[in-house]
């Protein structure tokens, strides 16, 4: 009876653990950024040796980069207590008091999207990240009084993918600002090889360098495919990852070899073949995709702008050179069709 939720019969509890210790814990287990790595571990130090604090630090880029994994390492650096939230979660400012009056001295505390943090739990905390305190109401009417409640000393870590919609008060009360790339082909390779060694999993050379190339620059993405490339291995071939089993993946998850999956070839056609190659708004071309305008703006765009399938102008997206290459469409078709119309 022990096995019947998992309706597996060889069910072992390390394969779960095996699938979460993807995530390195130390930045020398964290593979990529490298000019990020080494300013981030000389603060860590230098907070250390004065056995103070770390500074409130923002971390802002793409999702998929590492940047809750980063947070973690940063309190397993400092030995602090890791304290994680998202900004949706908190409410009410009795929710954000909840969490400060009760971290431990010198805690890391994460909150995730801090950009949808709400205008009253932000002004809370300005307070709490400059003097470690919170004000707190007490009573109601005239003999309501206003009382400040200390808080240990505490490192506030923010996480966005929308690093301009944070509140510039906000923003400036952070004193480390770091912003994340997308990862080259060579870095997400070494976090192939790491995750096929944690899985116990083989892969060949030439298997992790194609796995890479479609991996869209993104750690999340490549240890995802990782994965499939694993369930593909084991039915379809011997177990082991080749370069015919990724390319028999690959083909089967509809994703090319640049990463494009289905959906960011959708929206380039749709641009090119709808709107003569654009520009186009980003509403529009969510509604005539059925997408949301946010997953089009933080997730398909950022990587189809950095390989050079999309620009952005005032008027609207507009599909490349690049585009109509890699489907295989008439740019010069498109160009007569404008000056028709």
């Amino acid at each position: 009876m022990e096995n019947e939720p998992f309706l597996n019969p060889n069910y072992k509890l390390e394969d779960d653990k095996k699938e979460n210790s993807l995530r390195p814990q130390y930045l020398n287990d964290f593979q990529g950024q490298k000019d990020l790595k080494e300013n981030l571990s000389v603060f860590i130090k230098a907070a250390s040796d004065r056995k103070e604090s770390l500074d409130h630090l923002f971390l802002s880029g793409p999702p998929g980069l590492g940047k809750t994994t980063l947070a973690g390492i940063m309190a397993n650096e400092m030995g602090s207590e890791f304290k994680v939230t998202s900004a949706p979660a908190l409410d009410k400012p009795k929710d954000l008091a909840g969490i400060l009056t009760t971290l431990g001295e010198g805690s890391i505390f994460f909150i995730d999207e801090i950009h949808r943090l709400k205008p009253v739990i932000e002004e809370m905390l300005y307070i709490a990240m400059e003097d470690y305190e919170i004000d707190w109401i007490i009573g109601q009417g005239p003999s309501a009084r206003t009382i400040r409640i200390p808080v240990p000393p505490f490192t506030l870590i923010g996480a966005t993918t929308k690093a301009g919609a944070v509140a510039s008060p906000l923003y400036s009360r952070f004193g480390i600002s770091v912003r994340m790339d997308f990862y080259t082909n060579n870095d997400i390779e070494s976090i192939i090889k790491r995750s096929s060694d944690i899985l116990k999993v083989d892969i060949t050379n030439d298997a992790v360098i194609l796995l890479a190339t479609s991996s869209r620059g993104t750690p999340r993405v490549a240890n995802r495919l990782l994965r499939r490339m694993r369930d593909f291995a084991q039915v379809l071939g011997d177990g082991i990852i080749n370069k015919k089993i990724v390319l028999e993946g690959l083909k089967r998850l509809q994703i090319d070899s640049y990463g494009l999956e289905k959906h960011d070839r959708e929206i380039l056609r749709t641009i090119i073949t709808n709107y003569q190659g654009g520009p186009v708004g980003v509403e529009t071309l969510a509604i005539s995709v059925g997408e949301a305008s946010e997953s089009i703006e933080e997730f398909y765009e950022p990587y189809l702008i950095q390989r050079g399938f999309l620009t952005r102008t005032p008027r609207g997206r507009m599909a490349t050179e690049l585009a109509y290459k890699h489907l295989n469409l008439d740019k010069n078709k498109d160009e007569n069709q404008r000056i028709l119309f």
